[in-house]
């Protein structure tokens, strides 16, 4: 059973390594989706910093290649040897929901059935973009990249921006105590209010925010810092850990880590760990389990979803979201409104 469908759709493309000018509209077939998956007619996507590393060919794909990895939007096809029902729910033509796929900067998307979810009641569609990537990453940081527990002292950097203000919300949901660094006091209240217990500014010397992250943190280092920057912080990283800590190093804001010797870990035996979402959610299992986990959170109030901007689908709207997420001064999500 499916709606009336066009032939074709507008489409983000990128079809050479390049800066934000790569991401070019063209009009594109409708993916055709396989048995087991769904076609969803999308409403709301988002941009991610990974959006960057694609174009910019940090990360390898072959081109030309589509953009976005978040969908909210409602089912017009369903699958066709598979009966789309797991404990997230039932899909259904006309349903709305929310899902972490590719090639999301266009029209349609195509979802395996198990990958996409209701959009709970009451949930704005909206927040469900941050659902997609934003809190799924969020989620599977503090459960599997470094199980944080009541009691722990955990450092967010990056703390105002969409994984980071979840971070510092899940942090506090979890009982630990959330230090957090940004870069200006805008951003700083902002962390605050979404459950930092402190927050120091980037723009202080190292040293001062080295001694005083120990001060927080009973003299010993932090349990985990959950790092989104990148270079810029690595090095300080080590000096705020406490023995037998771990080091998530989930983004490059300010470029890639620097190779460094195992040895590097031996002082306070240490742990380091590069984790990414989407192996997290490879199988339907992981994929429903983390889902639920999540939008149980959410259903109780326990994480808000800021907003930075909503931007038009636009070749132009599109290019400007990846200027303003590399620039560095956003907080919160970037939304592009596609129908």
């Amino acid at each position: 059973m499916s709606t009336a469908i066009p032939k074709t759709m507008k489409a983000i493309q990128v079809e050479k390594i390049g800066g934000p000018e790569v991401n070019v509209m063209r009009q594109v077939p409708v993916p055709q989706p396989k048995d087991d998956e769904l076609l969803i007619k999308v409403e709301w996507t988002g941009a991610n910093y990974i959006d960057n590393y694609r174009r910019s060919g940090l990360y390898k794909l072959d081109l030309p290649f589509m953009q976005g990895q978040d969908v909210v939007g409602t089912v017009v096809q369903l699958p066709k040897t598979t009966n789309p029902s797991t404990v997230l729910g039932e899909l259904k033509i006309g349903q709305r929901v929310w899902s972490p796929v590719g090639s999301s900067f266009a029209e349609y998307a195509v979802a395996p059935w198990w990958k996409a979810a209701p959009l709970p009641d009451g949930v704005d569609p909206r927040d469900g973009v941050s659902m997609c990537t934003v809190a799924l990453t969020a989620m599977a940081l503090v459960r599997y990249s470094y199980a944080v527990k009541k009691g722990d002292y955990i450092l967010v950097r990056a703390a105002a921006g969409g994984v980071g203000l979840v971070l510092c919300q899940l942090g506090k949901y979890l009982g630990a105590h959330v230090i957090a660094t940004t870069s200006t006091e805008a951003k700083a209240k902002l962390a605050k209010e979404n459950g930092a217990e402190a927050v120091l500014l980037t723009s202080a010397s190292s040293e001062d925010n080295v001694e005083e992250i120990l001060r927080l943190s009973e003299g010993r280092g932090v349990h985990a810092v959950f790092d989104g920057v990148g270079a810029d912080t690595w090095e300080e990283n080590f000096k705020v850990m406490r023995t037998n800590g771990t080091i998530v190093t989930f983004g490059n804001a300010s470029g890639p880590v620097p190779p460094f010797s195992p040895l590097k870990l031996s002082p306070k035996c240490l742990k380091v760990t590069r984790p990414t979402l989407f192996p997290f959610i490879a199988t339907p299992e992981d994929f429903a389990k983390l889902a639920k986990d999540m939008t149980d959170i959410v259903a109780q109030g326990a994480i808000k979803f800021a907003v930075h901007k909503e931007y038009p689908f636009t070749e132009e709207g599109v290019q400007q979201t990846q200027i303003d997420i590399t620039g560095r001064g956003t907080t919160g999500k970037l939304l592009i409104h596609v129908s």
